[in-house]
């Protein structure tokens, strides 16, 4: 590219537009926003050590083609931040997210005492991917009669023995221990990598690569995830979106432990897990409903943890939510247009959000008619799938293959509706305070800026914010199973902390359940084996998933429902429907086009998807194509980023490898010129 080429990278627009007198900014912007249920008394001091655990409770890493890496989030609400503000080396791979464990001491009391770190940890990490030798997906199996659960058979059926499916589908990464500090801190040393075999009884079996170990400089683990690599060593043709035989990737799970050393007392601390799974590629938009929302409803449901303070707190468990939704205009036309369906305001006007956060009971007229546009999780009856239809979130659900089903539309958590519910009583605290500089109105701009009584829970809940929280179908990265309290040690003992996973003691990954997975076996075993729904083993979160999961990510996009208007979508927020592409915001900036001219390039979308399914003059553009080549291609794919422009921030698709920016210059009133 030549030097007249206006903006060279992300941060030259952030440093370029900052300045200028016309950026307003959103007035939604990402705030750090810890739950206060989660903490900890600090314990008195000179207390001593009783126990200790690892944190987050669930952590989450991100496949990527590239050597380079970033840290998961660690404060919640705010998002990843890159040390460059990209999320992809170049146009052709997206870098990696590690996620970082860390230990916690608490005295016999159960209060916090700190942070451990130095080189007295000895942590241990066990990574498997059993997706080929689980089960097919047809659809949740909790969902009782109103979704009834589908028997599904195994894949790659024609292994029948349990030694011929070891040997074959199961890619056994093995455990894998470290200590130190700044261990393997290049990741060259294959002590702390992760391998396993795929087709290992056939004579084109494959070594799998399903990521590695590093510890920092105080001594917390990093787990790295693998490259997210997708083959077939025989060749097999792409047949379904979610059940492909004789496919592989390399997304795993598995339990993280750790024995920790203080002033020479040895302790088991209370274990963790960790799953490495697919990009998001709008990380600073994140889910309606999230993860931690979903795993919180459960908790909430069980009576693991306390309810919300009341009043509740606008800032904290109102605008979070409002927050969301008015983000999705960036991901979905569907949302963008919604005024031409729902009677609501405009979401982007600060006035509009002021008066989202007026309590009073003149008001109560205003936030009954926007809580009445709500889909009500409670409204299950013959007629709810029209009368919920077009509702937020204009998502599919769970139930989508039961046509009529209420669950065939997306489904908040019943605790996160009933705070809308307490939210249109009037049942809350006015704490917005108007600002709309990002900066100015984070509480923690850091996770160090957190205290010591909050650090534990935050981790848990930073780390499952991003994910999907629902349209378990099978969803973006972990799936239904993870609202079912048989999966979680508290389940079993009254003492364990709410969000963590149960491990389980089977002789080995492989569980076979006989010819149906169907809800009785889900539920209650099959002969001597436990059920699938309980304690977990290394591969076993992950198999539920598609395989090779890039199928599964361009195939659930948007779809064409009874009503083709507008068109109802799947996951947004991590995979984007329809974007603002870079060459369209570049043209919105260009100072000599008119104003409606620039207006015009900032409101129109693109298919974030589109090529994929192929491109040129007699593209054979079939949905099978498009499945079979985001195996190739996955990585070519933009990332949907906040940018400033004269208007306001707003997201752009950024670093797509194919925008016509990443191949013209752009000089004004010629348009664009090839190099």
């Amino acid at each position: 590219m030549s030097d007249q080429k206006p903006f060279k990278s992300r941060r030259q627009f952030l440093g370029m537009a900052s300045s200028a007198a016309l950026i307003a900014g959103l007035p939604w912007p990402a705030r750090a926003n810890v739950d206060q249920r989660n903490a900890y008394a600090l314990a008195p001091a000179g207390a001593a050590v009783a126990k200790v655990r690892i944190y987050p409770a669930l952590g989450i890493c991100r496949v990527g083609g590239s050597e380079k890496w970033f840290f998961a989030p660690e404060v919640p609400g705010l998002p990843p931040k890159p040390d460059d503000g990209n999320f992809k080396d170049g146009l052709e791979k997206i870098k990696k997210q590690a996620q970082r464990f860390r230990v916690y001491s608490f005295d016999a009391d159960d209060n916090v005492i700190g942070e451990v770190t130095g080189d007295g940890i000895t942590w241990g990490v066990h990574l498997a991917n059993t997706k080929a030798n689980w089960y097919g997906f047809n659809n949740p199996l909790d969902n009782g009669d109103l979704a009834p659960g589908l028997p599904s058979q195994k894949r790659n059926q024609y292994f029948v023995s349990d030694q011929d499916r070891e040997d074959n589908l199961i890619i056994d990464g093995g455990a894998r221990e470290i200590s130190g500090m700044g261990t393997n801190a290049d990741g060259t040393d294959a002590t702390y990598r992760f391998e396993g075999t795929f087709w290992g009884g056939q004579a084109d079996a494959v070594s799998v690569g399903l990521g590695q170990l590093r510890t920092d400089d105080a001594g917390h683990l990093v787990v790295l995830p693998a490259d997210g690599v997708s083959n077939s060593p025989s060749g097999a043709a792409i047949t379904s979106f979610a059940d492909n035989n004789a496919w592989h990737d390399d997304w795993c799970d598995g339990p993280v432990t750790a024995k920790v050393n203080i002033g020479g007392q040895f302790f088991e601390a209370e274990p963790s897990w960790v799953a490495c799974v697919g990009p998001n590629f709008a990380p600073e938009i994140p889910p309606i409903t999230t993860m931690y929302d979903v795993v919180e409803d459960l908790n909430h449901l069980a009576g693991w943890t306390p309810d919300p303070k009341m009043p509740l707190s606008f800032m904290k468990y109102i605008y979070p939510t409002f927050r969301r939704i008015a983000l999705m205009e960036w991901v979905t036309q569907a949302a963008n247009l919604r005024q031409g369906w729902m009677a609501i305001g405009d979401l982007g006007d600060p006035a509009y959000v002021a008066k989202l956060a007026d309590p009073s009971p003149a008001n109560a007229n205003f936030r009954k008619q926007i809580f009445e546009l709500f889909r009500n999780p409670y409204n299950v009856g013959e007629t709810a799938y029209v009368e919920e239809r077009l509702k937020i979130p204009y998502m599919l659900g769970d139930g989508v293959n039961y046509d009529g089903s209420p669950l065939q539309w997306f489904q908040f958590p019943k605790l996160q509706y009933k705070k809308l519910q307490e939210w249109a009583r009037g049942d809350f605290v006015s704490d917005y305070d108007g600002q709309v500089v990002e900066d100015v109105v984070t509480d923690y701009r850091a996770f160090e800026d957190i205290p010591i009584e909050l650090q534990p829970g935050a981790l848990t809940q930073a780390a499952l914010e991003p994910l999907s929280g629902g349209a378990f179908h099978p969803g973006v990265e972990l799936t239904y199973y993870l609202r079912l309290k048989e999966m979680y040690a508290r389940n079993y003992d009254a003492t364990a902390e709410p969000f963590r996973i149960a491990h389980g003691d089977r002789p080995n990954l492989n569980q076979n359940l006989g010819r149906l997975l169907t809800p009785e076996v889900a539920f209650n075993g099959f002969n001597d084996t436990p059920p699938p729904i309980g304690p977990q083993m290394a591969g076993d979160l992950t198999r539920w998933m598609g395989l090779p999961w890039q199928c599964d990510a361009f195939s659930c996009q948007q779809v064409l429902m009874q009503q083709n208007y507008p068109a109802a979508v799947w996951w947004p927020a991590l995979l984007p429907i329809d974007v603002l592409p870079e060459p369209y915001y570049i043209a919105s900036l260009d100072e000599s086009l008119t104003v409606e001219e620039r207006e015009k390039f900032l409101s129109n979308r693109v298919n974030w998807s589109r090529g994929v399914a192929g491109i040129g003059y007699h593209a054979n553009s079939s949905y099978w194509d498009g499945i079979t080549n985001m195996i190739t291609i996955w990585e070519r794919m933009g990332f949907v980023v906040r940018m400033p422009s004269p208007q306001g921030d707003v997201f752009v698709e950024m670093q797509h490898a194919d925008n016509m920016e990443t191949r013209f210059e752009w000089t004004p009133r010629q348009g664009m010129l090839p190099n």
